[in-house]
């Protein structure tokens, strides 16, 4: 049997090798799922937005400095409970 012979019995794999090197027609494809998608533009939004917002700080401080600056004691002391009565992320745990 020849060479020609033996190589026409087995399969040829569609690949090509170049340098050492085997390159298939295979490629690899990366799907991002709408939610994934969501998330990305979130992301972005978030990244855009300033951690504080000056306008209102200014304003707040304007107020201080001014001695107009007004914080009602009943709602002062609601946003101290409130913190101090926030359930924790484990419900086992218990303050």
């Amino acid at each position: 049997m020849t060479r020609t012979e033996m190589l026409q019995q087995y399969p040829q794999k569609n690949t090509l090798k170049t340098n050492e090197k085997t390159v298939s027609n295979f490629s690899d494809k990366l799907l991002i799922s709408s939610m994934g998608k969501d998330y990305n533009i979130a992301r972005t939004a978030l990244s855009s937005t300033p951690d504080i917002r000056e306008d209102l700080i200014h304003s707040i401080k304007e107020r201080i400095k001014n001695g107009t600056y007004e914080v009602s004691g009943e709602a002062f002391a609601e946003k101290i409970l409130e913190n101090f009565f926030r359930r924790p992320l484990n419900p086992n745990i218990f303050i």
